[in-house]
């Protein structure tokens, strides 16, 4: 059974479940595109691991598993499924307590993750911590949400969440699920996202990749106000100006109109200043 405040709806289709399989390369009917890497190398860590739907998908890799959940009833049937594979072990945990890092133990990471709604954003900026170390994200999320990831400059989906995900990797929106794929089935449509990392801040050379964020979030804080409006707290609207000037940018850009290349190259050129 569900439990609504957990935000559980689970993917109780089994069509569906081989569409995400097959999108994923975990499919055992020969869709796998890439050579597969030596599975002593990483591990996928599941989140909201559920009644493990996708569990035994993700087994199939011969890799390490780690499922991750909250839920003390699902822990306990998630537990017997471990009892039957040695590769999977149950991390009984909420993923936005849990240390990616300490889990990979050395290894690479791979995520998959049916992730609860309401905390999407919270979960993604817990992931993107770890960069470093996770090659692929696959999460089936909102479907309004999915757009918000994937959109690019002067589309209406396109903000901070968006510029956060591509800063960290390239997102590619691959399937979208009706309603009626999981039980309960949710209100919304919801979509299966891939990120796969590294992002634009391997280009950019950012170190301060948490400064640029907090940067890009003073710049969307009002949509639709300029940026030198937005940034006042940094410069002054006549600084901002021959900024964007110097980077051959309109002088009344908003930020919804920039990418992230932009946006960075912004920071950089009012960061030096200060």
């Amino acid at each position: 059974m569900a439990r609504q405040k957990l935000g559980q709806h689970f993917l109780a289709d089994a069509g569906w479940r081989e569409q995400i399989a097959r999108a994923i390369e975990l499919s055992p009917h020969g869709m796998e595109t890439s050579a597969p890497a030596a599975t002593d190398n990483y591990c996928w860590i599941e989140v909201g691991a559920g009644h493990g739907e996708m569990t035994e998908c993700l087994l199939r890799s011969g890799a390490p598993v780690f499922a991750v959940e909250l839920d003390k009833l699902l822990i306990a049937r998630l537990q017997r499924l471990a009892h039957k594979h040695p590769n999977l072990t149950v991390v009984p945990d909420d993923v936005l307590e849990t240390d990616l890092r300490v889990i990979a133990a050395g290894r690479r990471i791979r995520i998959y993750g049916n992730l609860p709604y309401y905390i999407t954003s919270p979960i993604l900026h817990h992931f993107f911590q770890t960069a470093d170390l996770i090659d692929v994200i696959h999460v089936v999320i909102q479907w309004e949400v999915a757009l918000r990831l994937t959109a690019t400059p002067g589309n209406k989906s396109y903000g901070y969440l968006s510029v956060a995900t591509q800063f960290y990797s390239r997102p590619e929106l691959l399937l979208k699920l009706p309603a009626g794929a999981f039980q309960p089935p949710p209100e919304v449509d919801s979509a299966l996202v891939t990120l796969r990392l590294p992002g634009e801040n391997v280009k950019l050379g950012l170190e301060d990749g948490e400064d640029y964020l907090e940067f890009v979030k003073l710049c969307f804080a009002q949509k639709r106000k300029m940026l030198a409006n937005n940034l006042r707290a940094l410069a002054e609207p006549a600084e901002v100006r021959q900024v964007l000037q110097q980077l051959a940018l309109r002088e009344d850009a908003r930020a919804e109109q920039l990418a992230v290349t932009e946006l960075a190259g912004v920071y950089r050129a009012i960061s030096s200043t200060r």
